[in-house]
């Protein structure tokens, strides 16, 4: 219900700049004592000071990839933070959460020493057990409805591949879209026109739930030539998503610095129109988390 937007570097209290609003009791809000049948007040309860039981409930309910999330996020935004010392209290309010997740934190952010523990009004509860209820990993749709997969064709890609793969997407209640060198799109392997959706240029993996690559042999010399393509495949790996395709776009692999040593169960050959329906049915899991400690540091 703000009347107007602060100006200044922060906008709360306490903060070491010696800025910022401050508690007025004049124009703020007083709460009126009225009498029915005794006193009417706001009160607090004891448990209002206790800044800290959820967070840990929170976290530790979280699974490891989730986990690693959450540290990555918090290295993230307080790398941005300019000055040191607002970055050491920051982890220092984590060590009260869970000390692994501060002393993850802290390392990425090459914090010289570990801060002490920022004060409590009250000590983090420790009887509060993990709920499965408040992961998101742990209670995924299991379908890949309403998401999209992002498939990537050439001139000479195989027309009853890409047609049986769009029936059991339109199945599935997903969406796609078409990917191609050149946004007008490329001649099928029938002779049918397939009209794209993006070019490779402009229509990175990242937009995409999943990718299915569908390229034709022919067509693989200049698409390993296309810095955007192997970018295309490279993104989608690194964000452990699903990745179909056929044996003519192996060599995209390899220039993506994907060997057949890296392939998991999330990357799924689609050697016919036959298998398209069982890849499809694979992305329900959404994501490849297993992947993730292989591309990413922990």
């Amino acid at each position: 219900m703000a009347m107007r937007n602060p100006i200044g570097r922060v906008n709360y209290q306490p903060n070491s700049f010696g800025e910022g609003p401050r508690e007025s009791p004049l124009r703020g809000f007083t709460p009126f004592p009225e009498v029915v049948e005794g006193e009417k007040r706001r009160l607090r309860a004891e448990s209002f000071a206790d800044h800290y039981s959820q967070a840990r409930q929170f976290f530790i309910s979280q699974t490891a990839g989730e986990q690693s999330h959450i540290a990555a996020a918090l290295t993230f935004e307080l790398s941005k933070v300019k000055l040191p010392a607002i970055r050491e209290r920051m982890v220092s309010h984590l060590l009260n959460i869970d000390e692994t997740l501060a002393s993850k934190v802290a390392d990425k952010l090459g914090l010289q020493k570990m801060p002490k523990p920022a004060d409590a009004a009250l000590p983090t509860r420790q009887d509060l057990d993990p709920s499965p209820a408040l992961s998101i990993v742990e209670n995924g749709p299991e379908r890949f409805e309403g998401r999209k997969l992002g498939i990537l064709v050439t001139d000479g890609s195989d027309a009853g591949l890409l047609k049986a793969l769009k029936a059991a997407l339109d199945k599935a209640g997903a969406t796609f879209e078409i990917i191609a060198p050149k946004v007008t799109g490329a001649k099928a392997s029938d002779g049918s026109w397939i009209d794209a959706d993006q070019m490779i240029d402009g229509g990175p993996s990242v937009l995409y739930d999943a990718v299915a690559l569908l390229p034709a042999a022919d067509a693989m010399g200049d698409l390993l030539l296309e810095s955007s393509a192997r970018d295309f495949l490279a993104d989608a790996f690194a964000h452990c998503k699903f990745i179909g395709y056929v044996n003519a776009a192996l060599p995209l692999f390899e220039k993506a610095g994907i060997t057949s040593d890296d392939f998991d169960e999330g990357c799924i050959s689609i050697a016919s129109a036959k298998e398209t329906k069982s890849f499809v049915d694979s992305l329900a899991k959404l994501r490849v988390w297993e992947r993730e400690p292989h591309v990413k540091m922990p």
